[in-house]
């Protein structure tokens, strides 16, 4: 009897993995990336988080969420204010931990493997009670920079720990000829 395919779901912080591909020095297609883990199981979801400021069209992240609306992913947005501090550094308050963590335990009854793409020590107590409802817990960012992108804690909770730069040859994106 075939055993059953392993079902994943991806949970995707955008800008925590923007800057780590960034500071490994390539861009991510997504649509390599969707492919990579539709090859390691039946892949149920692929949620991309990511804020927006408020009051501002951002030219960058608009295109890409649009893109991957259209392309499969769950987009997940948050407004998100920009303030300036007593020194005037300009600063944007908005982080998109409760809406991944929320979106991850109502999905880990009905999946084998949570894939996180984060190195954000904050989502360690999010990874324990994940793994106990049973659901393996992939984490994928680097400890190939200097210094590493992700915490210590979070990666040692990991029943996985994927480093970013093994998967570039499978998920860069290519300037077409």
């Amino acid at each position: 009897m075939p055993s059953r395919p392993n079902k994943i779901a991806l949970f995707i912080d955008g800008p925590n993995l923007h800057a780590t591909a960034r500071t490994l020095g390539f861009d991510i297609d997504y649509r390599r990336l969707r492919y990579e883990f539709e090859g390691r199981g039946e892949l149920l979801r692929a949620f991309y988080y990511t804020y927006l400021i408020e009051g501002q069209t951002n030219y960058v992240v608009k295109p890409l969420i649009d893109w991957l609306d259209y392309n499969g992913y769950t987009v997940v947005t948050k407004t998100t204010k920009e303030f300036f501090d007593g020194n005037g550094r300009r600063h944007t308050k908005g982080k998109m931990e409760i809406e991944l963590t929320v979106d991850a335990m109502e999905m880990a009854e009905q999946i084998d493997e949570m894939v996180l793409f984060s190195g954000d020590g904050d989502y360690r107590s999010l990874i324990k009670a994940i793994q106990r409802r049973g659901v393996r817990v992939t984490v994928v960012s680097t400890i190939s920079s200097r210094p590493s992108m992700i915490a210590d804690d979070l990666r040692r909770q990991a029943d996985v720990f994927t480093d970013l730069l093994t998967l570039k040859p499978h998920i860069i994106r290519t300037l077409p000829n």
